[in-house]
């Protein structure tokens, strides 16, 4: 596991005591496609950093229909941050889309890090800074974009995971059905 939390916190210097306090908070979870690893409702204890597989965050509305947040690829970060922060329950579920080897870290140990090793907390609020930016700039886009322009951002953005995921997986990501997809995909090859 030293490897893969050297690799979670590569942007910073660690010394080595530091990244033994680091591992020793840190687990390691495996999980197999189609496996979800936070249902709604439940507490949320985890913040999870992808080592390997894709995973996603989802909402169900109350049609039953399924809205895809996010997808974490490797060295991304994903949980439901509304429990997670507001230490309560899930709103989001978080499922495997591919097998997946993740790092989870509870909130109550991360705050205890942050005592030990200030290194970390500035890490994770400028991690906390860029996620925000990325919501935001999600929101515009959704708000301002042609369905076409946000399958091309998508792209930029998941480079290499459009096979991994399925169409309706995409579709809700986009806000749209999976015939536009269909459509969208068709007029771009």
């Amino acid at each position: 596991m030293s490897t893969s939390v050297s690799n979670a916190f590569k942007d910073i210097q660690l010394e080595n005591e530091e990244l033994k306090v680091v591992e020793d908070i840190f687990s390691e979870g495996t999980y197999k496609k189609g496996e979800t690893i936070l249902h709604v409702n439940e507490k949320v204890y985890y913040q999870y950093y992808v080592v390997k597989g894709c995973l996603r965050t989802f909402f169900m509305d109350a049609k039953g229909k399924e809205h895809t947040i996010q997808f974490a690829i490797h060295d991304w970060w994903i949980s439901d941050y509304i429990g997670y922060f507001s230490e309560s329950e899930s709103v989001l579920a978080i499922e495997c889309i591919t097998d997946a080897i993740v790092l989870k870290v509870a909130k109550n140990d991360l705050d205890n890090i942050y005592e030990k090793v200030p290194k970390i907390e500035h890490f994770f609020r400028k991690k906390l800074e860029r996620s925000t930016v990325r919501f935001q700039k999600r929101i515009l886009n959704n708000l301002v974009l042609s369905a076409k322009e946000r399958y091309h951002l998508f792209l930029q953005t998941y480079p290499n995971i459009e096979q991994q995921i399925k169409n309706y997986h995409l579709a809700s990501y986009l806000g749209i059905t999976t015939e536009s997809l269909s459509r969208i995909r068709k007029e771009v090859s």
